[in-house]
């Protein structure tokens, strides 16, 4: 904003009476607005003019700057203390910490030794290791509320000295015994498995399915054209009722197709 014509009262009296309310700075910082505003009370000598005309320097400012009355003199009111129009640095109110980063760190080493136990385990360990065993270290931490050491335990400084993953832990499904067949020389114990013939000019090739007694070698193969329900169980069966002897033991490979409680009925049963 270019304003060294307005020198003198009469001319800014002059422009506010001619301008509107729409000049006024725009697109400019607050320490610039400051600036001017500081620059433009000490051109017109602001603290040795009238009141009148002190209040005419006011509205200038204000409409130049869009500031409201309040605020208007209230840089006034700094630059008649101390000479100058200043950006004040925002002062955020905080509460007084507690708990230092040094306690943080202490709770993630408590809880990395003992194998992250419970929030009121944990407070139990960090009162003992003050008032029963004279650990310094744990004077203020030895009154930590269970709820702050939860909070603790999602902070980023906590999980900088204390990460545990736990692995992803299997569904157990009990359907079946997973180990090789244990047959002591008896017959009965069948090791069975499935082997598709292979595709034909976009066809589907057939299904052979292969079940051969651990001790006898007695093997009765099948064929299917699927692996389903509707066409495995009945050739199953089939296969299941051929063998000579009580069937003891049921042993395949991880397909799904014989471990599912369907097959685990069926040959049960057989």
């Amino acid at each position: 904003m270019d304003d060294s014509e307005a020198t003198s009262l009469e001319q800014i009296r002059a422009f506010l009476a001619a301008s509107d309310d729409t000049v006024r700075f725009a697109g400019v910082c607050r320490k610039e607005v400051y600036a001017w505003t500081e620059r433009t009370l000490v051109r017109h000598q602001y603290a040795g003019l009238r009141r009148p005309e002190k209040g005419l320097v006011r509205r200038y400012v204000a409409g130049m700057t869009g500031l409201s009355r309040a605020q208007v003199a209230r840089l006034i009111g700094d630059y008649a203390a101390n000479g100058r129009v200043t950006v004040t640095a925002y002062q955020r109110r905080k509460f007084a910490a507690r708990y230092t980063k040094a306690d943080v760190e202490l709770l993630a080493y408590v809880d990395r030794s003992h194998g992250n136990l419970s929030g009121p385990a944990t407070k139990h360990i960090l009162q003992r290791e003050y008032e029963e065993y004279g650990q310094s270290a744990f004077q203020r931490i030895a009154q930590i509320s269970v709820a702050q050491i939860c909070r603790f335990r999602n902070s980023a400084a906590y999980r900088k000295r204390n990460t545990s993953y736990q692995p992803t832990r299997p569904t157990p499904i009990p359907i079946g015994e997973r180990r090789p067949p244990r047959p002591q020389g008896r017959p009965g114990y069948l090791r069975i498995d499935t082997v598709h013939q292979g595709d034909r000019d976009g066809t589907k090739g057939l299904y052979h399915i292969n079940a051969v007694d651990e001790v006898t070698q007695w093997e009765i193969v099948a064929a299917l054209p699927q692996i389903s329900e509707r066409w495995l169980i009945p050739v199953l069966e089939e296969i299941l009722e051929q063998f000579p002897f009580a069937i003891r033991g049921f042993h395949s490979d991880n397909g799904s197709e014989f471990i599912n409680y369907t097959v685990s009925g069926c040959s049960r049963s057989c």
